[in-house]
């Protein structure tokens, strides 16, 4: 039996019924003001009325003051996977070289991210951030001030500021994943460095492109293993299912020690090109086979040339484990110097 507030509405749509002049269709509501007032409150009316009753209004009186049943989510609703990222940030100077296509291109994924991904919140893993050897360290700090970790730039390079917010829930959320999958990690307070800012500058930039979610930061591993930074990618895969944006942030090439030498050579060094084309084959393998082609591209003669170090190539690995069992994609790649530009996505937007 219908509660006596049904009842009440039902006497009061009675009473309006009886004494307010109905409108003849849609195209009488408009014609005069008085119309108008009177067919707005009247549907107030009727659309609580409905939402007390649980049903359709009758036969007819839809066609004048549509309803909509409210619904309330599925149990069994989800949430689309946030795809994973691997960024080429370069140095500091891109924030300021904006005709440089890398810059251009940043800007794109920057724009696909907040317009189109939406996500809840960032992790991120840097290339200039690494733990111990066996342990791996989470930025549990909700503020803090940016980390300059670079070196004989102007002045007014140290005086940038980008606003960010960290997440200490977040951040024991990843302590907890990694604790689950056996990996040692604890909790510090640090800034975001420049191989996370300086990028989400462009990317991200906080007057045209705000990111304005949580960004949480995950130390490397201090080693060069390929499988243990896939393995840290693989730990915090889930997060994808909740909203979380996953971003490795590095170099698919990255040589400073030939860097002027670069600049006096017409194009591109040779390993840059051959290392940036064995990374594109690499990530794009099928998943069941991908960790174990990007575990040899360490072992290519070219390597070492191409990374002195690994700490900017580990974190496509991250991302790479991350990815589960969806495909990679290179979006873009610029060989340039001692250096390559390539951007990479694993997994769909909307996916």
């Amino acid at each position: 039996m219908p509660r006596r507030s049904t009842w009440l509405y039902i006497l009061l749509v009675g009473i309006l019924l009886a004494v307010i002049p109905m409108p003849t269709g849609l195209d009488t509501i408009g014609r005069d003001d008085s119309d108008i007032i009177v067919a707005s409150a009247f549907t107030r009316v009727l659309r609580r009325a409905y939402t007390y009753l649980d049903s359709t209004p009758p036969r007819g009186l839809g066609r004048v003051f549509p309803y909509t049943k409210p619904t309330t989510p599925s149990a069994n609703a989800t949430m689309a996977r946030t795809p994973v990222y691997f960024l080429s940030h370069g140095g500091p100077n891109i924030m300021e070289e904006t005709q440089h296509p890398a810059y251009a291109k940043l800007q794109e994924i920057g724009r696909e991210i907040t317009q189109k991904v939406k996500p809840k919140a960032v992790v991120v893993f840097s290339a200039h951030w690494q733990g111990d050897r066996d342990t791996i360290e989470v930025n549990t700090a909700e503020s803090m001030g940016l980390i300059y970790d670079f070196y004989g730039f102007p002045a007014h390079y140290y005086d940038f500021k980008y606003p960010n917010k960290g997440s200490p829930e977040l951040a024991e959320k990843l302590l907890n994943l990694f604790k689950d999958a056996g990996i040692k990690a604890e909790g510090v307070r640090r800034g975001l460095d420049h191989g996370v800012w300086a990028g989400f500058m462009c990317a991200f930039n906080p007057e045209t492109n705000p990111l304005n979610v949580p960004v949480v930061q995950v130390s490397l591993f201090d080693t060069e293993d390929p499988d243990q930074h896939y393995r840290l990618g693989q730990a915090v895969s889930a997060l994808r299912d909740e909203g979380i944006q996953i971003i490795g942030s590095g170099m698919a090439v990255h040589n400073l020690r030939d860097f002027r030498r670069a600049w006096q050579t017409p194009g591109p060094m040779p390993y840059a090109v051959s290392f940036d084309a064995a990374l594109k084959d690499a990530a794009e393998r099928d998943p069941a086979v991908r960790q174990q082609a990007m575990r040899t591209l360490l072992n290519r003669p070219d390597a070492r040339k191409a990374h002195p170090t690994f700490d900017h190539l580990l974190p496509i690995h991250v991302a790479a484990g991350a990815a589960g069992g969806e495909a990679g994609k290179q979006l873009w790649t610029l060989p340039e110097g001692s250096m390559s530009w390539a951007q990479f996505r694993f997994g769909e937007v909307g996916a």
